[in-house]
């Protein structure tokens, strides 16, 4: 069964063509091997030695490849699924098949080893660039260029030598004609008449918007796969990027729901609220937790991992407004833990261990120092809670205040009023 080369495109008559890999399980334990078994043919189809996309497996899988180009056996080890290994032809098929502008596969690549670069040309638009050296693959091209893999293939051999014969029979019959037609190397499935055909259909104006529209959104669908293969660093920018044209623009306040899926699209969701915390905190912060709860809830709800990261991103606003927030660590903390952005769990563990991930060693002892007194009244609060009884009635006179001034927890004894005796004398006359 043949699949559409770029198989973004859903259109079925779409007439660059594939067929779909097979791959086949082989060995047990360790030796255990997979053999794709029509490696030959698709990479024919894709106009590139099979031994490129058999190392890309490689490369992608961290596996080791091997090629038996005179039985056309091309091998990675390990077991791995046809389909996994047909999505993962796809990169390849981005990355060393497609055409930047136009998207056709009808690329040569053209490597110089002295210059350590790789080139790539468009029979179909013309395009001429040079190929991202970055991936592992194209160590590999390098030390093995286009035309070194083409004749050590047993197939491109065979196919050779029926080419040859064929032109020896035409030249014997004396069809002049049918001699310089051999001299093309476009492929067979493609006729002039076909291009005329295509070509008179795409004149018309309705044609045209419709291929537009089919060209923006196969280029949306590339751009949103392109992006989730970039490195974790460069989608951390993305989405930072994204953050802080929403504040620039001055509609961050309504753009939650807009910045979490924007988040989800770059797999960065557990970061965002260190992200959130750079772009949206100052030393108002306390203002700020209320103003943007919403934006920080959508990350922190039941996510410990994300929470984490916002306790990481508090570091990184007080170590920016050290003189203004280092003493109103605790508030600050208490306001967090208020909004449910962070849960018990995640603060006791955080004051455990002191880390200089995001700020300094020393500034990261001062800021748990100045934590301390809240970390302990959770602490004593959650211990008080799980007693008994008689010690949660003691527990509702006893209240702790913050003060802004002494910048320190203080307990207070807070009498009871008078209605709740009127309400002890109902319970009795019930009884």
């Amino acid at each position: 069964m043949s699949v559409n080369v770029n198989r973004s495109v859903s259109d079925q008559f779409y007439r660059y063509k594939m067929p779909r890999l097979i791959a086949k399980v082989e060995g047990k334990g360790n030796g255990i091997k997979t053999v794709i078994v029509n490696m030959v043919d698709v990479a024919k189809a894709l106009n590139r030695p099979p031994t490129y996309p058999t190392k890309f497996f490689g490369c992608e899988l961290g596996a080791q490849t091997q090629f038996d180009t005179k039985n056309d056996r091309y091998i990675v080890n390990g077991s791995h699924e046809a389909n996994k290994l047909q999505d993962m032809l796809d990169g390849f098929i981005r990355k060393f098949v497609l055409c930047p502008e136009c998207d056709n596969p009808e690329t040569d690549l053209h490597v110089n080893p002295k210059k350590q670069t790789i080139g790539t040309s468009c029979k179909a638009c013309g395009y001429r660039g040079m190929l991202d050296t970055r991936h592992k693959l194209c160590t590999f091209i390098l030390k093995n260029p286009p035309e070194s893999n083409d004749s050590g293939s047993a197939s491109v051999k065979k196919e050779k030598e029926k080419k040859n014969r064929k032109k020896d029979k035409e030249n014997g019959s004396g069809s002049g004609e049918a001699g310089n037609h051999d001299n093309f190397d476009a492929p067979e499935a493609v006729d002039g008449d076909d291009d005329d055909e295509d070509w008179a259909e795409e004149t018309t104006e309705e044609a045209q918007r419709r291929r537009m529209e089919e060209i923006s959104d196969h280029a949306k669908n590339l751009t949103l796969s392109e992006d989730l293969e970039k490195p974790l660093e460069e989608r951390v920018n993305l989405f930072y990027s994204f953050v802080k044209q929403k504040k620039e623009s001055g509609t961050i306040d309504g753009a939650d729901k807009e910045i979490l899926a924007e988040a989800e699209r770059l797999d960065v969701k557990a970061m965002g609220p260190l992200i959130l915390s750079e772009l949206l905190f100052n030393e108002n912060i306390r203002d700020q937790i209320k103003k943007y709860k919403r934006h920080f809830l959508r990350f922190c709800h039941n996510n410990k991992k994300a929470q984490k990261y916002l306790l990481g991103g508090f570091e990184c606003v007080v170590k920016l407004h050290q003189v203004q927030l280092l003493p109103r660590v605790p508030i600050i903390l208490k306001d967090l833990y208020d909004a449910d952005l962070l849960e018990e769990d995640v603060i006791f563990a955080w004051a455990e261990k002191v880390s200089k991930k995001y700020v300094s060693k020393e500034l990261a002892k001062e800021i748990h120092a100045k934590a301390a007194p809240f970390v302990k009244w959770l602490k004593e609060a959650e211990e008080e809670s799980e007693g008994s009884e008689e010690e949660e009635e003691e527990d509702e006179n006893v209240e702790v205040v913050y003060s802004s001034s002494v910048h320190k927890l203080k307990v207070e004894t807070v009498k009871p009023d008078a209605p709740e005796k009127e309400e002890d004398d109902i319970d009795i006359d019930a009884i």
